[in-house]
């Protein structure tokens, strides 16, 4: 029998369908197009052999490098010797693999993964005397692999460093059209940063923003359940024997691995939620989730606004909402009386305490610009009311605030924003975040420390 390839071809051009290998030929996506270096072209136009090494867009032409990111609920899931694992298999096939930076902490299992995979040195940082080592995003660059994996992702650089962040060398890396394979757990997300302390009564202090997690094109989930991961730290495979005790009693409780495994499935979910929306977004057949919400959080100088602001994402996030961020300084009346305020609360130290709550709000703003919100600045002499202009200005259906801090005597000089918000909105939903007991506590505790002075 004869077959007739011609006519295959014109009955999927009828039914609308591209040639596969016409696309990959177009759109230089052939795995010979990713791998190859180009010829090098003389002014002329005659291709010749040049020294020095090839550019990045020489050697990966179109494109940028992929994220790929191991995720996990706490240490000891098993995302670093998975990483390693993948990175023999892709080595064994021919891929261009080396080890950017992982970190063994000297368990056995996940050094003998390693293995004859090629590693690029790490870079020596002096830091107040001490000699520190750190990935050297330069030598990874120069030696331009396929692939690179780099562990700990939410790490943070020793102080002097080009990056403050380890993600931001990846960004580096990537853009410079190299794959990076990575690791990360699930309470280094900022979004979650305050969920996980209230969870496991320690407060992560390495976070990065979600959007890092949200650009990745593959977030693949490691997943461990408690009882296997608890017998896995009392047989000596996570920390040495010294740690193992005092870390079950306390971090690695079943409760707590329990509620961060439910993060890590819930987070991988959502990526999948996103990843199947943009899908069929692309392919015309529209978005599952067509939704009108939209969120706005109101931010100040408060500690506890950081809790609001990541509430907020997480409302934001499980609409599928637009996050809006607005932060309203006072004028004319309002600020005359702050200005008293301070002055009454603080003394001699009431400009120190106006300086170092601006630095606040600009941190506020910074965190609110990394859960990917757009930060809305305005000055009024009638804070609630400029809030709800804003809020029907952009079509706000969800407004998110903290709980009132202002004593009695404070309220009835300046008024209650929220009473006279409830008194001028009737068609926004509004939502109060509480503040932290530890918060409620300080606030009482310094209250009367200045009253007794």
């Amino acid at each position: 029998m004869q077959e007739q390839p011609s006519d295959n071809k014109e009955r999927k051009r009828e039914e609308g369908r591209p040639d596969p290998e016409e696309l990959l030929r177009r759109y230089s996506l052939r795995d010979r197009d990713l791998t190859e270096e180009p010829p090098q072209t003389a002014p002329g136009g005659s291709e010749q052999d040049q020294p020095g090494p090839a550019t990045k867009t020489e050697r990966y032409p179109h494109r940028r490098g992929r994220l790929r990111v191991y995720l996990g609920a706490v240490a000891g899931a098993g995302k670093t010797y998975a990483m390693l694992n993948e990175g023999h298999r892709r080595e064994s096939r021919g891929t261009d693999v080396v080890v950017g930076y992982v970190e063994t902490h000297k368990r056995p299992q996940t050094q003998t993964q390693i293995g004859d995979l090629e590693i690029i040195p790490r870079k020596k940082v002096s830091y107040r005397g001490v000699t520190l080592e750190e990935m050297d995003t330069e030598a990874i660059i120069a030696r331009r692999p396929r692939i690179v994996l780099i562990d700990e992702l939410a790490h943070t650089n020793v102080p002097g460093s080009k990056h403050v962040k380890r993600y931001q060398d990846v960004e580096e890396i990537m853009d410079a059209g190299i794959d990076v394979v990575t690791t990360l757990n699930i309470q280094h997300l900022e979004s979650l940063n305050d969920l996980v302390a209230s969870i496991t009564g320690v407060r992560v202090r390495e976070t990065l923003p979600d959007w890092i997690l949200d650009q990745a094109e593959e977030v693949e989930l490691i997943d461990i359940s408690p009882y296997a991961l608890r017998q896995r730290m009392k047989h000596g495979n996570i920390y040495p024997p010294e740690r193992i005790e005092t870390a079950l009693n306390n971090f690695f409780r079943e409760g707590n691995l329990t509620a961060l495994r439910e993060l890590a499935l819930r987070r991988t979910a959502e990526k999948t939620e996103s990843q199947l929306e943009q899908y069929m977004t692309g392919h015309g057949t529209g978005k599952l989730w067509a939704s009108s919400e939209r969120v706005m959080v109101g931010f100040d100088a408060r500690p506890h606004t950081r809790e609001v602001i990541r509430d907020a994402w997480r409302l934001a996030h499980g609409l599928h909402a637009d996050f809006i961020a607005v932060c309203i300084q006072p004028e004319g009346y309002l600020a005359w009386t702050g200005k008293i305020i301070r002055m009454l609360k603080y003394g001699r130290d009431a400009s120190k305490e106006h300086a170092e709550a601006l630095q606040r709000i600009e941190d506020h703003a910074l965190l609110a610009e990394d859960l990917g919100a757009e930060v809305i600045r305005a000055s009024s002499r009638d804070i609630a009311r400029t809030l709800v202009e804003l809020a029907r200005e952009h079509q706000v259906t969800q407004l998110v605030l903290g709980q009132p801090a202002r004593s009695h005597w404070e309220e009835l000089l300046r008024g209650s924003i929220i009473n006279r918000l409830l008194r001028i909105s009737t068609d926004i939903d509004i939502h109060l975040v509480p503040r932290s007991r530890n918060e409620r506590e300080g606030t009482q505790a310094a209250n009367r420390g200045r009253h007794q002075k």
